[in-house]
């Protein structure tokens, strides 16, 4: 009888197949809830991947909902950008689309209900107050002097709050539960306050808002949320959570389950930082390619697919851990390689001239897409007399074991032919400015020519019919030597992290290339056309990563 092989299931799977198994839930449902207060990063990718993973691995559901319950930080521009970042990434959350907003009526009832219990009350305290009232890790807290209001008095107070007759901070709502309890969280935290504020989904409808503890697990209740998943920080608030669903008296109570967030090392994900670049002109926008926002990786040119091989990489774990970027790096040129086809760009130009050429021939070459996947075909190459070359393929006094162009040596053009250099010219400041070489008909890629060997091949792109583009080369924002902040808590930046190269020329197949069509760039990396500035006859490329990296995948361990 053959063994069955087992299947290995993240901690959050196996909770989920317990409560399965003890008919806790029929089925399962999970959810997204992004506060609008700024565009989401990587780190945000992990959570949507994962609940959306969840559900259709169950065959349950998932929903987006906007935590807008404070209004001061929220804009309908994020709102905008989270709903397109998690179509990009193929999370469908089909028709359920939420904000909390639109529970505000059944929260202010929840609230009113606790009241009636006698578990919440209107407090008078200042923030500083509530703050001193608290107390510490190793000390208890003491009641506020306005705990044992009546019902009846909280209730009329609680209305007045929602009427607008308060002023911002004067009155708060708190949940009575223990002063001493030994989770800080629990000690009568505030569930209401006041602010007179427009709200971008609301209006002017409220002037008390809930807050996100209280909120939360009422959102997620009204949904029918079965597994809350959120991150490490939330474990201390998980009684809370817990209570109000209780309290308020929710039949079928949502779970929190919480998992580590997931840190990369080097980059910039904190809202304010991100919002500071982007005021000061630093980068164009949070998208600008050198983010890691989601909409930024996706302007560079990175793929759903290699976050899914990101995400999957990393794992699910209650471990807090740092990944190194050059990961993520690695999973771009993992899904791009086979897929994407190797094209030659001369980032910079020098030409070069086959005297023996004829002048006015443009000959149309054969050359393979891939050569890692014959799959995707060949393409037809323009060559002629005229070429250009990068100029690091060419040395005048060159050191041992360069194999490239230099007087005198013979080296293989790419899917063309043997060709030697005979003379080059420079220009009064000591620059190449045009290298001269002969032709072998004989050495046609192709053409079985054995007759001897070069060792050295280089890209091109025949003159008369190059494109013109600009390309842009990144590298990290942060100067990674120093660290991302300094000691002042302002961010290291990377004074080199973008090279603008004016004048590349490309081979014409990539005349029609459109926003996020991406290439490999021979010797060069990945590239993509930028989506934000790249206009019809005024191509822009981002490089999205270069061909070679030292980070190597860990081996499976047994």
């Amino acid at each position: 009888m053959e063994e069955k092989g087992t299947v290995s299931r993240n901690f959050i799977e196996q909770i989920i197949d317990k409560d399965l198994e003890e008919g806790k839930y029929e089925t399962i449902c999970t959810r997204f809830p992004p506060e609008p207060n700024g565009y989401l990063h990587i780190g945000h990718a992990k959570s949507i991947l994962l609940n959306y993973g969840l559900a259709k691995k169950y065959g349950g559901k998932f929903n987006l909902r906007f935590d807008d319950t404070n209004p001061t930080k929220e804009k309908t521009e994020f709102v905008d950008s989270i709903l397109a970042d998690v179509k990009w990434l193929g999370a469908d959350f089909e028709d359920r689309l939420y904000f909390a907003s639109n529970y505000f009526d059944q929260m202010y009832e929840a609230a009113v209900k606790l009241i009636k219990k006698g578990k919440a009350f209107v407090c008078d305290l200042t923030a500083d107050e509530i703050r001193e009232y608290r107390g510490t890790l190793t000390e208890p807290g003491k009641e506020s002097p306005y705990r044992n209001r009546s019902v009846e008095e909280n209730l009329e107070l609680f209305e007045n709050m929602k009427n607008g007759m308060y002023e911002d901070g004067t009155k708060v709502l708190r949940a009575k539960i223990d002063m001493a309890s030994p989770n800080i969280n629990m000690r009568d935290p505030v569930i209401y306050r006041v602010a007179h504020m427009t709200h971008h989904n609301t209006g002017d409808k409220w002037c008390i808002y809930p807050m996100y503890d209280f909120a939360h697990p009422i959102e997620d209740a009204i949904e029918g949320v079965t597994h809350s998943i959120c991150t490490l920080e939330f474990e201390d608030h998980r009684p809370l959570y817990d209570w109000v669903v209780r309290e308020v008296g929710y039949e079928h109570p949502p779970k929190q389950i919480e998992f580590a967030k997931l840190y990369l090392t080097n980059v910039v994900t904190g809202k304010r930082y991100i919002k500071k670049l982007v005021e000061q002109g630093i980068v164009d926008g949070w998208d600008d390619p050198r983010l890691v926002t989601i909409a930024a990786l996706k302007r560079r040119g990175f793929t759903p697919e290699s976050i899914q091989m990101f995400v999957d990489l990393c794992g699910i774990s209650k471990s807090q851990s740092s990944v190194d970027y050059a990961m993520l790096e690695y999973c771009i040129r993992e899904d791009l390689k086979l897929k994407r086809p190797r094209m030659m760009a001369v980032l910079d130009p020098v030409k070069l001239i086959i005297d023996n050429y004829p002048a006015d021939q443009i000959e149309y070459l054969d050359v393979e897409m891939n050569l890692e996947n014959p799959e995707l075909g060949m393409r037809k190459v323009p060559f002629g007399r005229e070429l250009y070359i990068d100029r690091e393929d060419f040395m005048e006094n060159p050191p041992k074991k360069y194999f490239r162009l230099f007087p005198g040596n013979e080296v293989r053009l790419m899917g063309a032919y043997f060709v030697k250099c005979v003379s080059f010219e420079k220009d009064e400041t000591g620059k190449v400015t045009e290298i001269h070489c002969t032709y072998d008909p004989e050495t046609k890629c192709g053409s079985g020519f054995t007759g001897r060997k070069v060792k050295g091949t280089i890209h091109w792109v025949a003159a008369k019919t190059a494109v013109h583009a600009q390309v842009r080369l990144y590298e990290n924002i942060i100067d990674e030597e120093k660290g991302v902040y300094n000691e002042d808590g302002s961010l290291n930046l990377n004074p080199n992290s973008l090279t603008v190269l004016d004048d590349c020329l490309l081979e014409p197949a990539l005349a029609d290339a459109k926003a996020y069509d991406s290439f490999q760039f021979v010797r060069q990396g990945y590239f993509c056309v930028d989506a934000k500035d790249s206009k019809e006859g005024a191509l822009v490329f981002n490089r999205i990563v270069s061909l070679k990296s030292s980070f190597k995948l860990p081996k499976a361990e047994g």
